[in-house]
């Protein structure tokens, strides 16, 4: 079938809303109609020349919509369920089989390789050339799009779909981090540093957990602001003098966790003076430079934890999360602001800057 979706065509050049041929869903698979999907800074990694996956190609990893048709194989999923979906896994190596999907074996392969095991994916231009279109095993940013069966989390049908999708990469990520990676726990103590969708949403989750302080640290005085009414307990600019040394202060002595959501050196350097002995922090952030560490650095038994996806089962994670939100006590839905598909190049540029936290692209009128 024909359908439109958001085509990155190189790497210096905006996105086009482009008409391309859908493929049927072969088995395992399922055709979804989109009804929403989060930007994530994720979809930009393609632009790198360097990078694994490469123009042209569909991005999209936070989709969110309705079942239209069902591939060989599929079971528990039907015609017309409303679905979130998230990243591929293999379902068949040790870390699959043992509760930690994104940690498969194939992760890279499958999600950020933009092709999957078996090609390109299921889309081709009018002229019938491939376009690569298994971004984490969905590549939303469609009208449509062919996604594999063990992406998907079937939702209540009461719930407000278009605005659902990034609990399947971004908040998933936060929330899964601070509740199951980092497993912040009733008194604990706990930094964010970097309070963008992910850093917010571990904000949200270690409130949940019953942090007893929980301090996010960001550039942007309205991200502070919108922490510290999601739950933080204390906020510091992100600019400031020895950051470590408030937060040592302000918990005794250092805190039992921290996540970095940037990527940047200097930031987890900071994070990591900032733990108290034996504490652990978490690495969500994309980074593109080295960090150099003296060994010293790690003394007193601190650790470093690279995370991805919250190590989170979607299947277990996500339901969790949206019964909080119904409770009022998970309101993601105040990181979002909406657009059209073709507003994209605004949405994109928004998402850069940080004008919008969660930009979520609504594919239908």
């Amino acid at each position: 079938m024909r359908i439109e979706a958001a085509v990155l065509r190189h790497h210096d050049v905006p996105f086009e809303i482009e008409t391309v041929e859908l493929a049927d869903p072969t088995g395992g698979q399922l055709r979804v109609r989109i009804a929403g999907v989060g930007f994530c800074h994720t979809d930009v990694l393609p632009r790198d020349p360097s990078f694994l996956a490469q123009p042209p190609i569909v991005v999209g990893h936070e989709g969110a919509g309705v079942v239209e048709e069902v591939g060989a194989g599929v079971t528990g999923i039907e015609v017309g369920d409303h679905v979130l979906l998230s990243f591929d896994s293999c379902g068949l190596c040790e870390n699959c089989a043992g509760g930690h999907p994104a940690y498969c074996f194939g992760f890279f392969a499958r999600n950020l390789a933009g092709r999957g095991p078996d090609g390109p994916g299921p889309l081709t231009d009018l002229s019938g050339n491939a376009i690569s279109s298994r971004w984490f095993g969905q590549s939303s940013l469609a009208t449509h799009a062919v996604v594999s069966a063990r992406n998907v989390v079937v939702v209540d049908k009461d719930l407000p779909l278009h605005l659902l999708g990034p609990l399947g990469c971004g908040i998933q990520t936060g929330a899964g981090s601070a509740l199951i990676a980092l497993k912040i726990g009733a008194g604990d103590t706990f930094a964010v540093f970097g309070a963008g969708a992910v850093g917010l949403s571990a904000v949200m989750a270690a409130r949940v957990a019953g942090a007893s302080r929980i301090i996010a640290v960001d550039l942007h005085a309205s991200r502070l602001d919108l922490a510290l009414e999601l739950g933080a307990t204390d906020v510091i600019e992100g600019s400031a003098d020895d950051i470590a040394r408030q937060i040592r202060k302000l918990t005794g002595g250092g805190v039992h966790a921290a996540l970095d959501t940037t990527g940047a050196p200097q930031v987890i350097v900071s994070a990591i003076d900032s733990l108290r002995p034996t504490g652990t922090v978490g690495l969500v952030g994309a980074a593109t430079r080295e960090l150099v560490l003296a060994p010293v650095a790690l003394a007193a038994g601190k650790n470093i934890m690279g995370i991805l996806e919250g190590d989170a089962v979607p299947q277990l994670l996500l339901p969790r999360l949206i019964e909080l939100w119904r409770q009022d006590r998970f309101p993601f839905d105040r990181l979002i602001r909406t657009y059209p598909l073709s507003e994209i190049t605004a949405a994109e540029a928004d998402a850069a800057s940080g004008a919008t936290i969660k930009p979520v692209l609504l594919p239908h009128p």
